[in-house]
């Protein structure tokens, strides 16, 4: 049994606290037993956060690219296969590419993911720009 000494508003309690099973604890105070109940902590309370806003551009336009319902007429889109961020684009405009060239590389949960045209001809427009935060089955580029 371990032993205190406590003092209240001038007078001395020497107690003396034994085992505790199931919540109730042996308490003996100057000589006089007891059991306490120990009452059990709450459990937390969990708040809801309110999400940060959207982080946007130098001209105050969001980052994150909406996906777009189709490509551009007379082309062939290509899209991003999933959600993530547009690290590196490797193609320009009116430049000609084959299906199997890497056109952009896109991170998505922190691993590099090589993004193939899928057709041959030539890059008629890129729709998004390095940094880029976009959603899965956005149109990154429009190849005719």
């Amino acid at each position: 049994m371990k032993e205190y000494k406590y003092k209240i508003n001038g007078t001395v309690y020497k107690v003396g606290i034994g085992d505790i099973d199931n919540g109730i604890a042996e308490v003996e105070v100057n000589g006089t037993p007891y059991k306490v109940e120990i009452e059990k902590a709450k459990a937390p309370t969990i708040k809801s956060v309110k999400p940060a806003a959207a982080p946007r551009t130098a001209s105050g336009e969001k980052v994150i690219s909406k996906p777009a319902p189709k490509a551009a007429a007379g082309g062939s889109a290509v899209k991003a296969p999933l959600p993530g961020v547009v690290l590196d684009i490797n193609v320009t405009v009116g430049q000609a590419v084959k299906a199997s060239d890497q056109v952009m590389v896109l991170e998505a949960m922190k691993m590099e993911n090589s993004i193939r045209a899928g057709v041959d001809g030539t890059v008629k427009s890129i729709e998004v720009n390095k940094g880029d935060s976009v959603l899965e089955g956005t149109v990154l580029l429009t190849i005719a």
